[in-house]
């Protein structure tokens, strides 16, 4: 190479930026090329300023495109402690801070991260942008950790920023995370101010793609706050706007109409993240409704657009909502009789917990319930409830308690000899102080009608059948079991379906409808026929042996057994 006192000092430098961003964006991206581009320029002896933002350009590289995290860490950290007196340069020591968190977090190093992060906060507040993402990402990690007093004393302190430097837009977005916060603690309290914030977005007069990022925000908020309550008719309107709104969104480019204030720069989430966002909550809506073949179409395109993002940008949030969707649809895939591409799903889950401590600190509640609900579909009893005893060791989210106890009393309950432990489980449940303990069927099939909760009202309905079948009221039962059949078809639920189909043939033959009972049977069969062969599928493969799995992080191999373990009898 030629020696850098023979050409104009940045002249090299251009030309290997020039390679690394050209081998960075070829498809496929040629990353180590790219790093040895870069890594060439230290031959040289650049000056600080060089050196220091090169070292941030690898560790970011390395972050976002390798699995060599360490050397990452290596190169963000000297870029955080260059000794950089130029002012237009300070970006790089908070950009490089920003990242490095992120990488502890990663790394489960949280108070790592703290102290970084307030450091580069003190010393950014000449910098807008900086200074209010980084304040972003600190109330972020207090958030995680459940310390919202501290996140929303940040919030405050950066929306009082955002108004100091005349930023409406960010001092918006500064205030409306404290609303999120506020979901936390004062559920009651939140449709008000959700709605009052609604009505300033529209009313607001401003750039147009940060006022259709505030609406996204906004309607997401709307959105998950319904879903979280159950109401998945009433959410619908937000939905449908929301919806709208990323279609406009989608239609607006960055480059159209630049802000004139730094700190407008700021952007809550990519647009190409929020589309990913929608098709999620929409996954969540459908599946709670029970439209299950709709959630897996709008899961389908998410992954799908999440795949092409991944090739390019490795971000963790994109990471977590692959896992939040697989976590969803594998319950949809128990619901319809899928296991084994259920049991598939969760493996992959497995691996993307495995790229990331943080991401498995983060979902091993949920994975174990999964593969707790997997071993109930099989059969496999003893597994589920150490599943669920794991679930319930790993989780403080009073709701996934919730559901998991409730799903551990199941097993109990199907066990048929655990009447101490089930009696001990049902003291314990008691799921929201606002509501009455006591619950009963005609009541629940009440509200959820009310609101469309398909599966719920399937459910309960089929449930009633059977309690009106063994009083010997045949007539009341029949007109619970034959709309519990139709509404189970439309979701489809293989467990009420098989479930309505014995009690039509014993309601049947009971009544002396010999043909309707020998239909009802030849379906009953069906159903039958259809989870006995899903059963040995799901059981034969290697990922069955997850069901053992209960300590440390999942297994990196999985090892072949010979066929299904369990009795089928008693599931069908």
């Amino acid at each position: 190479m030629m020696a850098a006192g023979t050409e104009a000092p940045d002249s090299w430098y251009l030309a290997l930026l020039g390679f690394a961003e050209h081998f960075r964006t070829s498809s496929p991206p040629k990353i180590r090329l790219c790093v040895h581009c870069l890594q060439a320029v230290f031959q040289f002896k650049p000056p600080q300023r060089v050196e220091a933002r090169t070292h941030l350009q690898l560790g970011s590289v390395l972050y976002h495109h390798t699995k060599n995290s360490e050397l990452a860490r290596t190169h963000l950290e000297k870029a955080v402690r260059a000794r950089v007196q130029v002012a237009q340069f300070e970006d790089v020591k908070f950009e490089a801070a920003s990242l490095l968190s992120e990488l502890y977090c990663q790394q489960n190093l949280v108070d790592s991260a703290k102290p970084l992060l307030r450091k580069a906060i003190q010393i950014s507040q000449q910098t807008p942008y900086w200074h209010c993402r980084l304040l972003f990402q600190l109330a972020q990690l207090h958030t995680l950790e459940k310390d919202l007093v501290s996140a929303c004393d940040l919030l405050g302190v950066g929306a009082e920023y955002a108004r100091v430097v005349g930023s409406e837009y960010t001092r918006y977005l500064m205030t409306s995370h404290q609303f999120l916060l506020l979901m936390e603690r004062k559920l009651q309290e939140v449709h008000p101010l959700l709605t009052l914030c609604g009505q300033i977005v529209e009313t607001w007069q401003g750039n147009p793609i940060q006022k259709e990022s505030l609406r996204v925000f906004f309607l997401v908020l709307q959105v998950t706050h319904y879903l979280d309550a159950g109401q998945v008719k009433s959410v619908k309107p937000c939905l449908k706007q929301l919806q709208q709104c990323i279609q406009t969104i989608s239609t607006l480019h960055d480059d159209e109409i630049l802000p004139s204030n730094s700190a407008d720069l700021f952007h809550w989430l990519p647009k190409e993240h929020m589309c990913v966002l929608v098709y999620l909550v929409t996954v969540m809506h459908s599946m709670q409704a029970g439209y299950l073949e709709k959630a897996q179409k709008y899961t389908d395109k998410a992954l799908m657009q999440l795949e092409k993002l991944k090739m390019l940008d490795c971000s963790p949030i994109l990471s977590s909502f692959q896992v939040i969707l697989l976590e969803h649809i594998i319950m949809c895939r128990l619901v319809t009789g899928h296991k084994a591409t259920a049991l598939q799903e969760i493996s992959q889950v497995c691996q993307l917990c495995q790229q990331s401590p943080r991401l498995f600190s983060n979902h091993a509640a949920q994975l174990h319930t999964l593969l707790g609900l997997y071993c109930i579909s099989v059969n496999c009893m003893d597994n589920a409830e150490a599943q669920f005893t794991t679930a319930l060791r790993l989780t403080s989210h009073q709701e996934l308690w919730t559901f998991i106890v409730t799903n551990l009393a199941s097993v109990y309950i199907r066990e048929g000899n655990r009447h101490q432990e089930l009696y001990s489980l049902l003291e314990r449940i008691n799921p929201d102080q606002n509501f009455p303990v006591r619950r009963f069927l005609r009541e629940t099939l009440k509200m959820s009608n009310a609101e469309d909760l398909n599966r719920l009202t399937a459910c309960s309905l089929v449930l009633l059948g059977h309690i009106f079948y063994v009083l010997g009221n045949h007539r009341e039962s029949n007109n619970m079991v034959v709309p519990a059949m139709q509404l189970a078809s439309k979701i489809p639920d293989m467990s009420v379906q098989l479930w309505s189909s014995a009690l039509l043939k014993d309601l049947n033959k009971a009544c002396g409808n010999s043909m309707d009972a020998h239909e009802a049977a030849q379906m009953h069969q069906n159903f039958s026929q259809q989870l006995l062969q899903d059963h040995i599928a799901a059981c034969s493969l290697p990922e069955h042996n997850l069901i053992s799995w209960t300590e440390g992080p999942p297994p990196v191999q999985i090892q072949a057994q010979n066929g299904p373990t369990t009795s089928l009898a008693s599931l069908l």
